[in-house]
């Protein structure tokens, strides 16, 4: 039977920004390990990929945050997968705070492929339909970006501790860069309110540096993660005024 994974967290005062906000990075990192712990209790989890040499690889992470959660409150997180074609899963995600009230909403793509090939696999063969819950938590396209010009560049070098098991660079990284790359001054007068990324291609741990290509407009803000001439992902926040 299709089921939610539902979790309760509470936001430790460590996971949280000077203005006592979840950091992008935690955020992002708590809707991908509940994601890793139903997939496992799916059958198509971290040890079924290693079995088969096989990979889950996300396209697009896009992630409304209607509320930033705060230090304190106990948040409950859910998961599901909520449709899937031949090649590509959706699954999304609802964060609720204390009261039930709606404070994160998120949607996911993603693609299995082989290892060696590195080419996507039929999704059939490896993960049910049974286990899809038809339910949209943020019910919108997953589109390309469009294109758009950038006026400053920030560069970045790639931690040790940036890289996951997977050895690559952590998907959560990525919106540490975005987010860090607007700049102190308009990053401490403004709050995260939205924030999309399209993945195309990893980062490998060796790489020197990252050079993120910046355009700030007003309240959104666009970010190109480079390295070199390759393009790794593209950013796209949205903010609020403080």
């Amino acid at each position: 039977m299709a089921e939610k994974l539902v979790e309760k967290r509470t936001l430790q005062a460590y996971q949280c920004d000077r203005y006592g906000n979840v950091r992008p990075l935690i955020l992002m990192n708590e809707l991908q390990s509940i994601a890793d712990r139903h997939a496992e209790i799916l059958g198509c989890g971290r040890t079924y990929c290693l079995e088969n040499n096989i990979g889950w690889v996300v396209m697009y992470y896009l992630v409304d945050i209607i509320e930033l959660p705060h230090e304190g409150e106990e948040l409950t997180f859910a998961t599901w997968p909520s449709c899937q074609d031949a090649l590509r899963a959706t699954r999304d995600f609802e964060v609720r705070g204390a009261d039930g009230r709606l404070v994160v909403r998120a949607t996911s793509q993603w693609i299995l492929i082989d290892l060696t090939s590195r080419r996507p696999l039929a999704l059939e063969k490896h993960l049910s339909s049974d286990v899809i819950v038809h339910n949209r938590a943020y019910n919108c396209a997953f589109e390309k970006f469009p294109d758009f010009e950038t006026n400053k560049t920030h560069i970045f070098k790639c931690r040790f501790d940036d890289i996951d098991v997977n050895q690559h660079i952590n998907n959560a990284i990525y919106a540490v860069w975005a987010t860090e790359s607007v700049g102190y001054e308009y990053r401490n007068q403004h709050k995260l309110a939205k924030i999309d990324i399209n993945f195309k291609k990893e980062i490998k741990p060796d790489a020197p540096e990252v050079c993120i290509d910046v355009m700030i407009d007003g309240l959104v803000s666009r970010h190109k993660i480079k390295t070199g001439d390759t393009e790794h992902a593209i950013v796209i926040c949205h903010w609020k005024d403080l």
